[in-house]
């Protein structure tokens, strides 16, 4: 299986990063950036806009990018590259009527930095890299559920 690439987005609005949950029925507590795989013939940057509005119902500004991350399952023969963009809200707002229609994505939150302590988040470097500014490459690691 090839590897997969995704691209997700670092939004901070009101001094708060906005993370969605990609577990349906509440499979697990595993909080990410929103974003997703890309499709082929079209941009990261295009695909992220798309993703994201599917996510959460905001349409976004894409930027530069700020973080590539990796992971992998041997036993699934599943690795996946993502790289983070730093992005900016057009419009829209957060709605818990909202609904992602590959039914992934069931929760979308804005979260504070001294709250993201308390949550189970991937990419571990993911607070750093929103609140400072700065750029990372986050060596491969096996996924968590």
């Amino acid at each position: 299986m090839p590897i997969r690439i995704a691209a997700r987005a670092v939004l901070i609005h009101d001094a708060r990063l906005l993370l969605v949950n990609a577990y349906p029925a509440g499979q697990s507590d595993l909080w990410c950036a929103p974003g997703g795989g890309a499709e082929m013939h079209s941009g990261l940057p295009e695909n992220l806009a798309r993703e994201v509005h599917e996510e959460t119902g905001l349409r976004i500004d894409v930027g530069a990018p700020c973080l590539v991350n990796e992971f992998h399952s041997a036993a699934r023969g599943y690795h996946q590259v993502e790289v983070f963009f730093r992005c900016t809200s057009r419009s829209g707002m957060l709605s818990d009527d909202w609904c992602d229609p590959e039914g992934v994505v069931t929760r979308r939150r804005w979260f504070a930095r001294s709250e993201l302590g308390q949550i189970r988040l991937k990419p571990d470097s993911l607070p750093d890299i929103a609140f400072s500014g700065g750029i990372a490459y986050d060596e491969l690691e096996t996924i968590v559920g």
